[in-house]
């Protein structure tokens, strides 16, 4: 008797879901456990597989069509078998014919984890032929585009907004009285970006046709994962290769009181109701700076507690002096060298944080709110690294220049990974390379060109060797430094605030880094990023016209600069 494929119910409130594709056609041979199509529902993209052998007599659902939970999707039995309902089936000429082998099936990868990482190695792997499972516990895309880069870009454009209306708006002919926030339409904007984007990958998952299993995956055996769905069903799945994906997680650090009612963190920031008035942000790296800056430019008091006695030690010296001193006018203010001690809460009055200051003593800061920005650590607690026999350090995987793990077929990438920067676009760059070893092209992650950019006001970004790191190596260099002031894109702008600065190499003018805070500065760094890549020197940089009047001339007048060839500012 013919098996009946059925809608099934892949999660708790699911009604209906979306036939995204067949990927078996009527006729073809069905093996128990093959997967026979993709089910779009409102999050993500599941593979449905059969539990019958035989043939699939008949595809009753089409493509896009809507099939609610429990309704019939196709009939799979033996070649010319009658079909409930009095339809009939294929003949036995369409099946594959009896004892034939099977023909080489595509190399199967499971990826754990739907980010930037994840989602960008499963489109590679499937452009190389391979067939992709995505595992995704909630969000596609990740932190990245759900909680984190692209979210804080949302409302730091809104803050953008609101900084250049105040502080440049009259000055430029536009008067606006009567400025106010509408900190919900804030946060609605963010949410409908967000949702833009992570649809778009679910359609580019489905396009590739990459399946998608919600859940949360572990591992049982070097190589072999176990998936629980949110509606406790578990399934056992086992691969030719995996690649480990599954990102970061917020960092908090033991302070007494830090689970307290006002306390946030990044993701807490990205979701507040109404705008705070106050707010003490612990740490000063990139994350706790750029949500300063977006609150601060909507009105809200910033305190900044860092344990160091500087901030941003990625950046370039010179670009993290001028970004601290645009981020004391905007009102914030910092305490360096400063350990928090305690976090208490005041009731509706927010939080009191207990710090020692920098001469032993103790202060206290006051805020509605308190962002904890303190770091992020490997979101890999629930793989189980020690059953997938993974080496790691404190849940950082262990991994070589090919994102290959101690385990040969397993590979991670990303933020879980050790001794990389957690970024996404670092991310993205592992995924390819991991995809591509697996199906058979080689590649090595290489991070000489790989950018920094911050978010702060105004933006920074970083690529190569700073001074500070030329000087400890002992790296004879030049240095070209060209002022945004004497820029004229940059002075309509922001008034010319900011600084290109380039480093070479002092023998042959190889640039070895680019560094650049002010108006468009993370869009520029692409092109320090290129000359980089390409072993392009200041002489090939000088050689390229750059277009005017752009931000871009300022790249190359300090190219100009190095080799004391200035233009439009002083050879000193």
């Amino acid at each position: 008797m013919a098996y009946e494929l059925k809608m099934p119910q892949l999660g708790l409130t699911m009604e209906e879901g979306t036939v995204a594709a067949w990927l078996k056609k009527e006729g073809d041979a069905v093996r128990i456990g093959d997967a026979v199509a993709e089910i779009a529902t409102d999050k993500l993209t599941n593979v449905i597989v059969s539990e019958a052998e035989g043939v699939l007599l008949r595809c009753v659902a089409q493509e896009e069509e809507d099939v609610p939970v429990g309704g019939t999707l196709a009939w799979i039995g033996t070649p010319g078998e009658a079909i409930p309902g009095g339809a009939s089936a294929p003949k036995a000429a369409e099946a594959a014919p009896a004892g034939a082998a099977e023909p080489a099936g595509a190399k199967k990868v499971i990826v754990i984890g739907g980010g930037p990482g994840g989602y960008v190695a499963a489109i590679r792997l499937a452009q190389l032929g391979a067939e992709v499972t995505v595992v995704e516990r909630e969000h596609l895309g990740g932190t990245c585009l759900n909680i984190g880069c692209i979210p804080t870009k949302c409302l730091l454009h809104s803050a953008e907004l609101t900084e250049d209306i105040r502080k440049q708006g009259s000055e430029i002919g536009i008067r606006v009285s009567g400025l106010t926030i509408d900190f919900p339409q804030v946060i609605a904007h963010k949410n409908a970006v967000s949702k833009k984007l992570t649809s778009g990958i679910a359609g580019l998952l489905r396009s590739n046709h990459i399946a998608t299993l919600e859940g949360e995956a572990r591992f049982l055996a070097p190589g072999v994962v176990l998936v629980r769905g949110k509606d406790g069903s578990e399934r056992k799945l086992s691969a030719d290769a995996i690649i480990v994906a599954v990102g970061s997680v917020n960092a908090a650090p033991p302070i007494p009181g830090i689970d307290g009612e006002h306390v946030i963190d990044s993701t807490g920031a990205l979701s507040l109701d109404a705008l705070p008035e106050s707010m003490v942000v612990i740490g000063g790296g990139v994350i706790g700076l750029e949500l300063a800056c977006a609150y601060a430019a909507f009105g809200t008091r910033i305190t900044v507690v860092e344990a160091l006695d500087h901030m941003l030690p990625m950046l370039d010296g010179d670009l993290t002096k001028i970004g601290v001193e645009h981020m004391k006018r905007m009102g914030i203010a910092f305490r360096l060298s400063t350990k928090v001690v305690g976090i208490e809460s005041c009731g509706k009055d927010g939080a009191r944080v207990r710090v020692q200051t920098p001469d032993g003593g103790e202060e206290i800061l006051c805020g509605d709110k308190v962002l904890v920005a303190t770091g992020r650590r490997a979101n890999t607690e629930a793989l189980d690294l020690a059953a997938g026999k993974l080496d790691n350090d404190r849940g950082r995987i262990v991994v070589n220049d090919k994102m290959e793990t101690s385990v040969p077929g397993v590979y991670a990438v990303g933020d879980c990974v050790k001794g990389y920067a957690q970024l996404a676009h670092t991310a993205s760059a592992m995924g390819e390379t991991a995809a591509e070893n697996i199906m058979g092209v080689e590649a090595h992650y290489d991070q000489t060109t790989n950018p920094t950019c911050v978010y702060i006001e105004p933006e920074a970004a970083s690529v190569g060797l700073t001074e500070e790191q030329c000087r400890a190596q002992g790296i004879a260099c030049q240095i070209g430094k060209f002022p945004m002031a004497a820029n004229g894109k940059a002075l309509i702008l922001n008034g010319g605030e900011g600084l290109v600065k380039i480093i070479a190499g002092k023998e042959f003018g190889e640039i070895l880094g680019m560094h650049i805070i002010g108006p468009r500065a993370t869009d520029l760094i692409a092109e320090g990023a290129l000359a980089i890549g390409g072993e392009m020197t200041l002489d090939e940089i000088i050689a390229v016209i750059h277009s005017h009047p752009t931000v871009t001339e300022a790249v190359r007048e300090a190219a100009l600069h190095a080799e004391h060839r200035a233009v439009h500012t002083t050879n000193r």
